[in-house]
């Protein structure tokens, strides 16, 4: 077993750095994952080496959160050797994972004035379930988060269901507001975690050059939620009363296990290295365990002996260098105190308030101008829903599109089977010229939403400003997590988990007194302030363009200095 740490890239002038933990194969257990493309690019290094037959992990101490790597030759490893077939299907169910955690939160407001009536509470207490629900939505992450980058996805998937399906049992059973409270919180638990794995399979096997479309799939799964969630609940509400949302949700998870136990290969880079070493036995999927079981028994006796050698020697070797211990929430407070990712992570966090006000306090608004029932409520969702569903596909793309166009000007070579070396990438500049103007009009819209509100005019006008901000501001704060990801692309489950604690303890802090602020200002200038908020702090983006390059390039030293004094 060798590692293939520091080599010398020919296709590149001076040395750069890469991480060593994106250069993993394994060819000895017979399984291949090439696309065409990564055919290609063979090809074309063919004629400078043979390529390696196996490289372990690097030391935790190794493993860095900047994308900024140790050279790389020619013959260095891909960064995943999933093909892009694999690769689809591990972003689908990826994202139909994570549309647990929106759908559990949107399909529950359309009953929302029933609870009320129900459970003889006012508006305002039986908003606190919204807020409970999205702080611990926050909290969970953060443990979830470091276990995944740990021990592996798959883990942190089963244990998230287990907990989600035992508290919507619950929630179908019980029959007290205090009992609806604490299991909301349970359901939360088990449900968010999905949002922060998802971005964390996506950092796994993208590199950051096409990390945005693919970001763009993986949380189009949670973004759908918005659109149909209201629907199902307010017909699951309207016609077989409010416990069947919660028994629609316990099916529709067993059913999302069924393909997941099946289908979804490990992808933790501490687990499997860049997808070539097999993970645990316990840890496999089906097709993962059939797969290596043909490719085994289409070897000779001292063939498959080696092979098995070979994949417990990298086995045990990640693991050893991996060390296995009690999840650490602290991890994702290190990665908030960073300069440059708290100022994004706050920022993106208003924007997150400014969305779930809107749909927080949409039920109540309709109620009261429009008279609307369970079942209309949902139906009014849906264009708001539908605007969330495809921003993340849009701005993916645009994203990706802006990152070639921005490396083209800058004569920076972009290495889509290996990963970028991001040292001298003006990174900020390539996701902030995305991100703004889709800010911009966001926020222009939810100031004339506002107004629309005050003046209680057509419905059609409403809807059609629920759709724009839908769009807009779902694709600004879907770049942001890009963003973040770019940052910590080796630990990402975390630091998806610090976006989650901050943005989700300020959107809760929001949808908690969001009616109490539109009865007291009125809805104008209500919504009028919460834009100039977003507005108020926008120049935190003008600073991350000019400073955040520095901040980057001093904590990718500062890391290199402790791996050294580690080594």
């Amino acid at each position: 077993m060798t590692y293939n740490g520091k080599l010398e890239d020919s296709k590149r002038t001076g040395e750069t750095v890469r991480h060593g933990k994106e250069g993993l194969t394994h060819t000895s257990a017979g399984i291949t994952h090439e696309t065409a493309e990564d055919k290609e690019l063979n090809n074309e290094e063919a004629h400078e080496s043979r390529p390696a037959s196996l490289y372990s992990s690097q030391s935790q101490e190794d493993v860095e959160d900047i994308e900024a790597l140790s050279a790389v030759r020619s013959n260095s490893p891909p960064y995943s050797v999933f093909s892009k077939r694999k690769k689809h299907l591990i972003v689908f169910l990826a994202g139909c994972g994570g549309f647990f955690s929106p759908l559990s939160a949107n399909i529950y407001f359309p009953a929302l004035t029933t609870l009320t009536r129900e459970f003889k509470v006012s508006s305002t207490l039986m908003n606190l379930t919204l807020t409970s629900y999205m702080i611990f939505q926050g909290l969970a992450p953060t443990i979830f988060g470091d276990l995944a980058d740990m021990a592996g996805r798959r883990p942190a998937y089963s244990i998230g269901f287990i907990i989600y399906i035992g508290a919507n049992i619950g929630l179908a059973l019980q029959s007290s507001y205090s009992a609806l409270f604490i299991l909301r919180c349970l359901q939360a638990t088990g449900s968010s975690a999905t949002i922060a794995l998802g971005n964390g399979v996506v950092a796994d096997i993208a590199t950051s050059s096409e990390r945005g479309i693919w970001m763009g799939y993986v949380t189009s799964g949670p973004m759908v939620a918005p659109a149909v969630a209201p629907v199902i609940g307010g017909l699951l509400a309207q016609f077989l009363g409010w416990r069947a949302i919660f028994w629609f949700l316990v099916i529709l998870a067993t059913i999302y296990l069924i393909p997941f136990f099946i289908f979804f290969p490990e992808t933790a880079r501490d687990v499997v290295g860049n997808g070539s070493i097999p993970p645990q036995g316990w840890n496999m999927s089906l097709l993962n365990y059939l797969e290596l079981r043909k490719a085994r028994s289409s070897q000779n006796d001292l063939t498959r002996a080696t092979s098995r050698e070979e994949s417990r020697a990298a086995q045990q070797e990640l693991a050893r260098k991996r060390k296995l211990r009690l999840p650490n929430p602290l991890g994702t407070l290190r990665v908030i105190k960073q300069k440059d990712v708290g100022l994004l992570l706050f920022y993106n966090s208003l924007i997150y308030t400014a969305f779930y006000d809107v749909i927080a306090s949409a039920p109540y608004l309709f109620t009261n101008m429009y008279g609307f029932n369970d079942l209309q409520i949902g139906l009014a969702f849906i264009p708001f829903g539908v605007g969330a569903m495809i921003a993340p596909t849009i701005a993916g793309q645009l994203l990706d599109w802006n990152y070639h166009r921005v490396a083209k000007l800058n004569n920076f070579p972009i290495d889509r089977k290996r990963g970028d070396d991001l040292r001298g990438f003006p990174l900020e500049r390539a996701r902030l010229m995305v991100i703004v103007p889709s800010i911009a009009v966001g926020t222009t819209v939810l100031l004339c939403y506002g107004w629309v509100v005050e003046v209680e005019t057509s419905l059609a006008a409403l809807l059609v400003l629920h759709f724009l901000m839908g769009l807009f501001l779902t694709g600004a704060f879907n770049c942001m997590s890009v963003m973040l990801v770019d940052y910590y692309p080796m630990s990402p489950s975390t630091a998806t988990a610090a976006n989650n604690l901050v943005r989700c303890f300020m959107g809760a802090a929001g949808t908690g007194i969001i009616n109490i602020m539109i009865d007291a200002m009125g809805r104008g200038w209500c919504f009028t302030f919460i834009a100039g908020i977003v507005l108020l702090f926008s120049p935190i983006l003008w600073i991350l363009l000019q400073w955040g390059p520095k901040w980057r390039e001093e904590r990718r030293v500062k890391m290199e200095t402790t791996k050294e004094s580690h080594s």
